[in-house]
């Protein structure tokens, strides 16, 4: 296999591919002085050498004395025909291209293709509908390279085309974790998947129903994220994909329960930017003001009635005359009459400048609207999400999805995310977050999480030290890539502040388990975070695969590797021993025929077919398992 990339991505990539696939890749990177992250790079490849010697040790208790090639390392500006050449393209099994440059992997994919047209491409891309159009495109190139046929390549595999983004992937994680009571959510087309966290039950505690433990958590007794916030945390870390005995023996601990919510909504809509709702177009003063003079005018209708005695409708169109000052004067007419339009031309005075700021600030709101808006004063209980960029606009849209009021900061007005916000009016408070008085624009001290989500580590450190000096237990979520560094800031934070809540995630570590099983050639809806492990859930054919065609899916469950969770049917279709009443279905209500549905809750007795289609959740190291590359590297003698 080959990965292309320039950053963090491309060698966590290859450490997963090497250490939890045991699969020999060649790594293309940008020269060493060209590299943007250095230090990540020397991680990078420690965590692959620990990965790999774990896998080597459980295969050599295994009694399988196949150890794996790591493979190599090239270095080249860009991926150019010769360089990819150089790679073994042209013999590889599946390419990654994870450039940050959208554009660099779709002229890359385009030439990888006519080299390999059955090769497994899997792309980089951070505009989603462009990705659909180049999945198509290079599908169609492979289809016509080899005379309308299934292009296969060296293991096997059919040739496809697989587009994936890092922002997306790890989107619906970040946005959870900032949220306590939220789910932690797996987000696909149709399908949302949401993981609770709870904690340990009480005695006689009624457990609501889910569809499945999918982790025990860390036995601490404040904190569910572990004792050090660090993906492998001994003893006391989470138990994955844990057997009914397990969870029963539990005591405690917080489990990680799985539910399924039918995505129905359409999108959200695009604010109506032009159109601001009336509370907006004026001010709360404004509105008062004009309040008055309407009871004033309504006052001197009556009053002209009483004294004239004319009609109500009659009163008050010759009050309205002498309010616009357009009615003759009441020279003959009672002191009672003359009092009235004196009373109201003095009103009709002070409507004038009335009126006129009323236009003034209609305009002004107008001109307004498509501008970024300010934190409103009383807004309280909100997320402050720093940084607008690829990772920061995708966590936005998924919040304000999920109906979460959030105040945005970026020191960048031309950042990428700022039109997002103008769409979603989302109030942003431009500055540097590290300079004084930028946090307390966004209320920091009445938020309810702080998201720091920019690309430096320092600088979301710094700014979630500065909210802790504002509100000691404000709950923060920080990106941080090296797994070191989150350790030592998670012990300090927890040590300085040991009622607040803590998280640590890395978006790189969150988004190469999907690349890589996408890879392998398997679809992943998505990936969970546990803690710092990370649970997939894979949509598999059961074909090929003796541990799941043939059994029940009692028997098909293995503790810590994988569960199956849903059976895909079609419209009109029915699984054996299953009751229809379970169907929910993936493409909504109403879905037309011959579409797919998801058939949940299963039962143990259910005896998975060779034509069935199962969504499952898997471990990584039971993926790669399941995915029996191994067996077949041993079988042919690699």
């Amino acid at each position: 296999m080959v990965v292309c990339g320039d950053d963090g991505l491309a060698h966590r990539l290859a450490a997963e591919l090497r250490g939890v696939y045991r699969e020999q890749v060649t790594l293309v990177v940008p020269p060493t002085g060209g590299r943007v992250h250095q230090p990540v790079v020397g991680r990078a490849r420690a965590a692959s050498a620990a990965l790999r010697d774990i896998v080597t040790a459980a295969v050599s208790r295994g009694g399988n004395g196949d150890h794996g090639d790591p493979g190599r390392e090239l270095e080249a500006t860009e991926p150019t025909e010769d360089v990819l050449a150089e790679a073994g393209v042209d013999r590889a099994s599946a390419l990654a291209l994870v450039y940050d440059d959208d554009e660099t992997n779709i002229r890359a994919a385009l030439t990888a293709r006519r080299l390999n047209p059955g090769l497994r491409l899997v792309l980089r891309l951070y505009n989603r509908r462009l990705g659909q159009h180049i999945e198509e495109l290079l599908d169609q190139s492979a289809a016509l390279a080899t005379g309308g046929g299934r292009a296969t390549g060296p293991d096997g595999g059919e040739g496809s085309t697989t587009v994936l983004s890092d922002a997306a992937t790890a989107a619906p994680a970040l946005a959870a974790t900032a949220l306590v009571g939220t789910s932690k959510v797996v987000e696909t087309d149709g399908l949302l998947l949401r993981a609770v966290e709870r904690d340990p039950p009480r005695p006689g505690q009624v457990t609501p129903p889910g569809l499945g433990t999918l982790a025990l958590l860390s036995a601490t007794s404040n904190d569910p994220a572990g004792a050090d916030g660090s993906e492998d945390s001994g003893e006391q870390g989470p138990q994955l994909l844990p057997d009914a005995a397990a969870v029963e023996a539990a005591t405690g601990r917080g489990t990680v329960t799985l539910e399924q919510v039918s995505y129905s909504g359409p999108p959200l809509p695009a604010a109506r930017a032009g159109v601001p709702p009336f509370g907006e177009l004026f001010s709360r003063r404004l509105r008062w003001s004009l309040a008055g003079l309407a009871a004033c005018v309504v006052a001197l209708a009556v009053a002209l009635m009483v004294v004239t005695g004319e009609h109500p409708l009659h009163a008050t169109y010759v009050t309205l005359l002498d309010l616009f000052a357009i009615n003759e004067p009441a020279l003959d007419q009672d002191r009672g009459p003359q009092i009235l339009q004196l009373l109201s031309g003095f009103v009709g005075l002070l409507l004038l400048p009335v009126l006129l700021a009323a236009v003034l600030e209609a305009l002004g709101t107008f001109r307004t609207a498509s501008t970024l808006r300010k934190p409103p004063r009383g807004l309280g209980g909100h997320v402050v999400l720093l940084g607008l960029g690829k990772i920061g606009t995708r966590v936005l849209t998924q919040l304000r999805e999920m109906d979460i009021p959030v105040v945005c900061v970026e020191a960048d007005p031309e950042a990428r995310g700022m039109a997002t916000a103008r769409r979603l009016r989302v109030p942003v408070v431009l500055g540097d977050v590290t300079q004084e008085g930028v946090l307390e624009a966004a209320k920091i001290h009445r938020a309810h999480s702080l998201l720091a989500l920019t690309s430096v580590d320092t600088t979301n450190l710094e700014a979630v030290l500065y909210a802790r000096s504002v509100r000691s237990r404000l709950r923060v979520v920080l990106r941080l890539y090296d797994d070191d560094f989150a350790t030592a800031v998670y012990r300090t934070l927890r040590a300085a502040h040991p009622d607040a809540l803590t998280r640590s995630r890395s978006v790189t570590h969150l988004a190469a388990p999907s690349f890589a099983g996408a890879m392998m050639g398997r679809q992943i809806l998505g990936a969970i975070p546990v803690e710092r492990r990370v649970l997939l859930f894979a949509a598999i054919e059961v074909a090929g695969h003796p541990q799941l065609e043939g059994r029940t899916v009692g028997e098909a469950f293995r503790a810590g590797a994988w569960r199956v969770l849903a059976l895909e049917v079609s419209d009109g279709e029915q699984g054996e021993g299953t009751d229809r009443s379970a169907v929910s279905g993936a493409g909504g209500e109403g879905a037309g025929s011959g579409e797919s549905r998801l058939l949940w809750d299963l039962p143990d007795t259910y005896v998975l077919r060779g034509r069935d289609r199962v969504v499952l959740a898997a471990t990584r190291r039971g993926l790669a398992e399941l995915l029996g590359r191994r067996t077949r590297q041993a079988a042919n003698g690699r």
